[in-house]
């Protein structure tokens, strides 16, 4: 029996791994969940799964999950604010941690979790693309297993099982996207926050589908991918999947190339990421070829595109670079969600801070947590001014 933290349980991710643990009550307990604000639907898992303890991020909402949790007569404690989140994920009766927390919040609970050595399964895109070297470096020296949970880079470590040194130093990565909802549209300028939140393939929270719609989820999931499985820039491709049944893919030095594909459906990532190297079933459809009759690939367009080629950028420009552009993207996106600034104008949030702000590199996570900070006001007062001129 392995004792499990869920750190994001109300989100997509979340709502997946609860579905996937309940289906293995004799291998996993659930000792933890949290959430960011949503405490009625926090406690309401409490309730289904008991865990000992449940925190929710935002500290104003402590007494209203006290107060559901006790109407539902629910022994689980509950605990309120980042710091106890942390504290859950280096709690030692913790042996594995789920880090589902969207955006750079769930930062500072990776790092805690990979400095205790727990088994991390991480969703958290930002706490690769911001910790970068810092955060590797950490889980080799505590001796902490990391497994990614995104669909790519859980289809790039399952083409890897099994290579040797020589062979993953001469291989190339095939990142696959999806394209977003806007592959084949030529005119983004007067794009709707509906239309941009609306995945054709997968159902994921505005934040992430939004960042599909631009392709600046590829763009993380290119730095994260050169550091979760320490390949060079140039040696990772993004090619477009319109299909997303081919997750992704590694090339190998003889020209042969290894492709895991499934079904789009995160249970599948999560129940592989929980059971390795066992497999286990997460009550998804098994993928039946002859009902997909075609798989098509295309380049990337960059000109419409722009963030994806940022990405690459960030990587050569040093380890502020990354950190930058991700808070400024999360301040164009929450402004574009807000109805602030065009679908468009993200892009231009992203290249000003980006390229107009050269911050020292950072040496440890308060350095990592305190540039985040520093490039949100920066692009929150540019996303100010910039609404300014356009009145």
């Amino acid at each position: 029996m392995q004792s499990v933290a869920l750190l994001g349980a109300t989100g997509s991710i979340g709502t997946s791994a609860l579905d996937v643990l309940a289906r293995y009550p004799e291998r996993f307990r659930l000792y933890a969940v949290t959430a960011n604000t949503d405490a009625k639907k926090l406690a309401t898992i409490a309730h289904k799964f008991e865990p000992k303890v449940a925190v929710i991020a935002d500290e104003s909402k402590l007494s209203e999950l006290k107060q559901e949790l006790k109407a539902m007569g629910c022994p689980t404690i509950a605990l309120g604010g980042h710091a106890a989140i942390d504290e859950v994920a280096r709690d030692e009766k913790v042996d594995i941690v789920i880090g589902a927390i969207v955006g750079a919040a769930g930062i500072s609970s990776t790092f805690a979790a990979a400095e205790s050595g727990k088994k991390l399964l991480l969703a958290n895109k930002e706490s690769v693309v911001c910790g970068g070297a810092i955060l590797m470096d950490l889980i080799a020296r505590s001796g902490a297993e990391l497994l990614p949970v995104d669909s790519e880079h859980n289809a790039i470590f399952q083409c890897l099982v099994g290579a040797s040194a020589e062979m993953r130093s001469n291989a190339k990565i095939l990142l696959t996207c999806s394209g977003g909802p806007f592959r084949q549209r030529k005119d983004l300028t007067n794009v709707t926050v509906a239309e941009a939140t609306h995945h054709p393939n997968w159902s994921m929270g505005k934040k992430i589908t939004v960042d599909s719609a631009t392709l600046m989820n590829k763009g993380l999931e290119v730095i994260e991918a050169r550091w979760f499985f320490d390949f060079t820039v140039d040696r990772i491709n993004v090619v477009v999947h319109p299909q997303s049944v081919i997750h992704s893919m590694v090339q190998y030095e003889d020209g042969v190339i290894m492709a895991q594909m499934g079904s789009p459906d995160m249970r599948n990532t999560i129940a592989y990421s929980l059971g390795f190297p066992q497999r286990l079933q997460a009550g998804v459809e098994p993928l039946n070829l002859t009902d997909i009759r075609t798989l098509t690939f295309e380049e990337p367009d960059l000109e419409r595109f722009p963030q994806l080629g940022y990405a690459y950028k960030a990587l050569e420009m040093g380890a502020q670079a990354p950190i930058v552009l991700n808070a400024a993207n999360e301040i164009g996106v929450e402004a574009f969600l807000a109805g602030r600034i065009k679908f468009t104008d993200i892009a231009l949030v992203c290249r000003s801070l980006m390229f107009g702000f050269r911050p020292a590199e950072p040496k440890t996570l308060n350095d990592i947590l305190e540039l985040d900070v520093i490039a949100r006001n920066l692009a929150r007062n540019w996303v100010d001014g910039y609404c300014g001129e356009q009145i």
